[in-house]
Order: structure tokens, then sequence, then C-alpha cells
């Protein structure tokens, strides 16, 4: 199936519109280009694990290099987290990387699975980016990035044997999502996401959760809603992780580097009180 579609047919809504329009325009955004250019893994998530604190001494001149070095490096211990969830896979199995920026998890995922990765976006900038970076890598027969919805993907039923989403499902509504992903993978298949969401035993959403929302043109989803959308398309928890303690040490170096950009005191604050929460969510297809 050609998976060349036109931009009315990937971008159906005007929220769609505006976020692809969003990413489109951050081309030379410092927090993820800043990070991605120490090794060429350009990741569009954030980090967990505990800060090695001889990076904030030493030297001042070079401290912000240190501190960057080091988010770089939580970042990767994220992606590896997710990887190690995705179960045993082989060079023949094909994945999908959904919501796949400029494409860092899904050339980790090859290099550890040998296998085939589709990654889709909805950024054509994103898309792009990612593209010339799996030319640069001489693995373009292997990972491939697409301009499409990850809402309506067009791949095969049952094409998939894993499927991960990192830091994306804000931006869609998760029981399409979960529809769409249900029909992708085979009985036994798994899906694995990392999440930010809030916390409704709490009740609504908190002021730093709105916070966050406006600043990404996102929409967080409640803690709940992802486990109705998974068990309304047959996907079943296979392990969950609270990340939030793991994440904060993340945050709390990025406040103090060159690329903090304000927004670093509503993903503490959400944390800290517990209003917004940090997941791993696995689930397998039945």
């Amino acid at each position: 199936m050609s998976i060349t579609e036109t931009r009315d047919e990937v971008l159906t809504t005007e929220y769609q519109r505006q976020v692809a329009a969003w990413w489109d325009t951050r081309r030379t955004d410092r927090v993820n280009l800043a990070l991605g250019e120490i090794d060429g893994f350009y990741h569009h998530h954030y980090g967990v694990g505990a800060v090695d604190p001889s990076v904030l001494e030493g030297p001042e001149d070079t401290r912000d290099e240190r501190t960057l070095r080091e988010l770089h490096r939580l970042e990767h211990a994220q992606a590896d987290l997710l990887l190690d969830h995705l179960g045993p896979l082989s060079a023949g199995d094909r994945l999908l990387d959904g919501g796949s920026g400029r494409g860092g998890l899904s050339f980790l995922a090859n290099l550890r699975f040998g296998a085939q990765v589709d990654g889709v976006s909805i950024s054509q900038y994103q898309v792009d980016f990612a593209n010339e970076q799996a030319a640069r890598r001489g693995v373009s027969e292997d990972v491939r990035f697409h301009f499409r919805n990850m809402l309506n993907t067009g791949f095969e039923d049952g094409s998939r044997q894993a499927i991960w989403t990192d830091e994306t499902t804000m931006y869609v509504d998760v029981f399409d999502l979960f529809a769409e992903f249900g029909r992708l993978l085979p009985r036994g298949g798994r899906y694995v996401c990392i999440t930010g969401c809030y916390n409704d035993t709490l009740g609504e959403q908190s002021e730093a959760v709105r916070t966050i929302d406006e600043h990404y043109n996102c929409r967080v989803h409640p803690r709940s809603r992802y486990f109705a959308a998974l068990a309304a398309n047959n996907l079943v928890p296979v392990n969950v992780f609270d990340l939030t303690d793991a994440t904060i040490p993340y945050w709390e170096l990025r406040q103090k580097s060159s690329i903090a950009t304000g927004i670093e005191e509503a993903f503490l604050a959400g944390y800290r009180e517990r209003s917004f929460q940090y997941l791993l969510i696995s689930a397998d297809r039945v």
C-alpha cells in the first residue's frame, strides 16, 4: 500500500494543522537540537535517572557543555527503558514509532533489534529531517519516516510486531489511537507508551498541567483515560511504572542549563505535587 498522502489527507482537523505548524516552525529549537548534536541521536522526549552531580562542579566555562551531555545521557536512559519493554524482537520484525519526531528512538531500535522501523509524524519538517539522518547513517532501507497521521497510518492489519509512542499521545484522542494500534498489532504484539498524564484522583487539571498544555499546544489526558482506551481496544497492560520521581532530576538539571525555556517550573511543580505523573505502560494485544 502506498504511504504517500496529501497534506489534507494527513491533517484532517484544524487542531492537527495547528500542531503540525507548531512543530514545522521549531527548526532552530535548541532544546532538541543542542542535545542531538552531541552524538547524532535527536530525541523528542525527556530523561530519567539520577544526575551525576560532578557535571555542576569543575570549571565554569565548560559547565554548560557538561550539563547538556548529562541531559542527553538521561534522554538515552529513557529511550533504553522504553526499548527494554518492547519484548523479544528480531531482524524480521516490523516496528512502528508513533509520532517519531527527528527519529532518535527509531534509530536506537534498529540498532538494538536489527528490525525494520517505520516512523510517522504529521510534521513534514520532522519527516524530512529524520529521513536525512537515515541516509547519513546508511539505514534508509530499514528505517523510514513518513508524513502520516498515527491515527490512520495506512499500514496493513497485523503488520507491526511492536509499536511505541514516546510523549506524543497528548496530541490525539487515545481511544482513536489505540484502535489504530490494535488494528496494526497481531495477537501477542506489544505496545509501549511513555507519557505525561494528569492525576485525576486529585480532580481536574492543575495549574501546572494547564500551563504545560498551553506551552506545547497539547491536551494532556487524565491517567484513567489511558487504561479505559487500552481496555476498549484489546490491549492488556503487562507493566505500569510510575517514573515521576525518576524524571524530576532531569528537570532540575535542565532548569540550570542553557536550554531552559521557563516551562521547567511547571513540570517540577506538577511532578512534586503529584498532579502530573510520568508513566511507562506496556500492553499486549489480545
